[in-house]
């Protein structure tokens, strides 16, 4: 069991603070930064069961909330931010610019983790910050609302999907027609768009660790 150091963070942003939760195992081979999509948390157990199997490979995470304790509030009676696309990317640039102006965390390459919208705003962000942002990983993601952006994205990126989330994979499969990087589309047999099923999770979370040791270990060692 590798030794993990565990902070609490305080991230400014262009418009907000954000808290973030650390976990870094030591001589960590890349830093995982976790988008949520609407209706999850840093707090969420499906995030911290697949950060925790990162760790276990020696990948440093980042859990944040993309909104604020009042923004969520008000998200979950109206869905008001939940599809403000710009407002989550914009955040999450935030993050990667506070990160790699750290000392603590410079020599650490970065991948991004995105699930639902957060997915898109991962995406976005790859290409706004190509120098600093390495690997991507969509989890049931909404690839699609990254938009133009997806032609951007230098990043390695792979799109994990539920085979019974049939909207989604189509989504999906038209996002990779646009983007023009080291990309896979990976489809988890019988899983639903949270992955609540069996040993689904698992699936996912195999399939991204592996990615992101790939793509963050230095020269891909």
């Amino acid at each position: 069991m590798q030794a993990i150091v565990s902070r609490i963070l305080k991230l400014p942003v262009a418009d907000a603070e954000l808290t973030a939760d650390l976990l870094l195992p030591a001589d960590a081979i890349g830093l995982v930064v976790f988008a949520h999509g609407s209706g999850s948390s840093r707090l969420s157990p499906r995030n911290l069961q697949v950060a925790h199997y990162f760790n276990d490979l020696g990948l440093a995470t980042l859990l944040f909330d993309l909104l604020t304790a009042q923004e969520e509030r008000v998200d979950r009676l109206s869905a008001e931010y939940r599809f403000d696309i710009p407002r989550l990317s914009q955040r999450l640039v935030g993050v990667v610019d506070w990160l790699t102006g750290n000392a603590d965390f410079a020599a650490l390459r970065i991948g991004l983790f995105g699930a639902s919208t957060g997915a898109a705003a991962a995406l976005i962000t790859a290409a706004q910050r190509p120098q600093a942002v390495q690997a991507v990983v969509s989890r049931g993601g909404r690839s699609d609302l990254a938009g133009e952006a997806l032609a951007g994205v230098r990043a390695a990126t792979l799109q994990i999907v539920g085979g019974a989330d049939p909207q989604v994979v189509r989504l999906n499969r038209e996002a990779a027609q646009k983007l023009r990087c080291e990309q896979q589309l990976a489809v988890v047999p019988r899983a639903t768009h949270l992955f609540e099923e069996t040993g689904t999770l698992e699936q996912v979370a195999l399939l991204a660790g592996d990615w992101f040791c790939r793509h963050l270990r230095h020269n891909g060692a």
